[in-house]
This record gives C-alpha cells, sequence and structure tokens, in this order.
C-alpha cells in the first residue's frame, strides 16, 4: 500500500481546465489498477491532493436540481460567473476567490475501502482545524459538510463536500470559505437547502482576512493524522 500522498498547489485555475486535469490524474490511478489486475502486477497507485481556487463558478452535483441557480446565462455572465453540471454527489454550491477547494485523489485501497468513513474523515479534518480557530463545527444529520450552530435558528454552512468514486478511487472534494464574499451565494439554493445561511472563516472570527496558508497548513496536519499517510510536495 501507498500512503504517500503528492500535495499540489494549483493556485487561482479555471473550474473546467481543473476538472479535466483531476480526471487525468484519475484515470492514470484506475488505469494502474486495471494493469494490475489483469496482468497481476503489482504496481503502487499514486495519491494526490490539490488545493485550488476557482474563478466565481457555481456547479451541479450529477443528482441536483437545476431550478437551485436562480440566475440565469445572462445574469451569469453579468456576475462574471460561469456554471457546470458535473459528475460529483450533491446539489449546486459555489466556488471563488477566497476559498480553501481541496480535491483528494486517492487510491482508497491504500488506506481503507469505506466512502463513509471517508467522507467523515473529510469533515473531521474541517472540524479539527476550525476547533483551532475556536470555532465549533458539527455535522448535521443527512448533510454531508460542516456546519455552525445546527439545531438552532442561526444554524449555518462553512464547508460543502462533493465526491466521485469509481473503483476506490476518489476525486472532487471539499470547499471551505475562508475569505469568501458571500453575496455569491445568494444566486443559488446552496446544496438544496433553503432554510440554513452559509457563513466563512473570517466572517465568523470577525477579521478581514485569514491567512489562507496557514489554514491550509492546518488542514493538511489534520488529513495526514486521520489517514496515516505521508506527503510529498
Amino acid at each position: 500500500m501507498n500512503k504517500k500522498i503528492e500535495i499540489q498547489e494549483l493556485g487561482l485555475k479555471d473550474f473546467k481546465e481543473t476538472w479535466d486535469y483531476q480526471e487525468k490524474l484519475f484515470k492514470g490511478i484506475l488505469d494502474t489498477k486495471i494493469k494490475n489486475r489483469r496482468e497481476e502486477a503489482n504496481l503502487e497507485t499514486n495519491n494526490y491532493f490539490l488545493f485550488v481556487e476557482h474563478p466565481h463558478v457555481y456547479t451541479l452535483g450529477k443528482s441536483g436540481d437545476i431550478s437551485n441557480l436562480l440566475l440565469n446565462e445572462e445574469q451569469l455572465q453579468q456576475k462574471g460567473a460561469t456554471f457546470y453540471k458535473i459528475n460529483r454527489g450533491g446539489d449546486i454550491t459555489y466556488h471563488g476567490p477566497g476559498q480553501i477547494v481541496g480535491y483528494p485523489i486517492l487510491d482508497l485501497d491504500n488506506f481503507f475501502t469505506d466512502i463513509h468513513k471517508y467522507l467523515r474523515f473529510l469533515e473531521e479534518m474541517v472540524i479539527l482545524t476550525l476547533d483551532e480557530y475556536g470555532i465549533k463545527g458539527v455535522r448535521s444529520d443527512g448533510e454531508t459538510g460542516v456546519w455552525l450552530d445546527v439545531g438552532t435558528p442561526f444554524a449555518r454552512k462553512i464547508c460543502a463536500m462533493g465526491v466521485r468514486a469509481s473503483r476506490w478511487v476518489t476525486m472532487h472534494g471539499f470547499a471551505l470559505n475562508v475569505n469568501s464574499d458571500l453575496g455569491y451565494f445568494d444566486n443559488i439554493i446552496p446544496c438544496g437547502i433553503n432554510d440554513k445561511a452559509v457563513t466563512s472563516l473570517h466572517v465568523e472570527l470577525g477579521v478581514e482576512k485569514v491567512d489562507v496558508l496557514e489554514v491550509k497548513e492546518k488542514l493538511l496536519k489534520h488529513f495526514k493524522a486521520l489517514f496515516e499517510a505521508d506527503y510529498l510536495r
């Protein structure tokens, strides 16, 4: 089993370009697994963790409802945003500047073969990171992601998640609002949930800007511990 994960910082990158790159890495891992099975080879499969920031974009999961996008094509252009229907789970979400987007592309055969556990570990990574800032992140029953003040009239989501998996290989991932312009969420019904708000780390801390690099290091620290992984940079 290969528990080494290659960390890649992609910077500000177009969503479709990043999606295509994810697919390339994803296919490479699947091809290695198929070769191992067909040829009884014993090749190691690679693991990746991509950090990226996207220009304004709305994405809709394969089971999502297009009516949760509240803008037409002309309005999208006016907002400087794009829209894609993609092959992850979940409904609609927003990505944009000030948000940490993480795409773990892992062969779970190297770690554990349990998608439910995988999603809970991603949530736990974020919950532990928020705790370092004095913020209590929690799960909401039946709703993937990380939330604040669940069970109160002030429930709000700070991190969205949606993944795809095939033969235990994962892609897509999580989006943590750090310095996000929350006004862009007004143009959708986030994740198809209309009775909860959305928030961002800088809003919760009452500061103008949070150090994104610091947040990433905390996320990676907890991810490494949860997955018992090693990092390659």
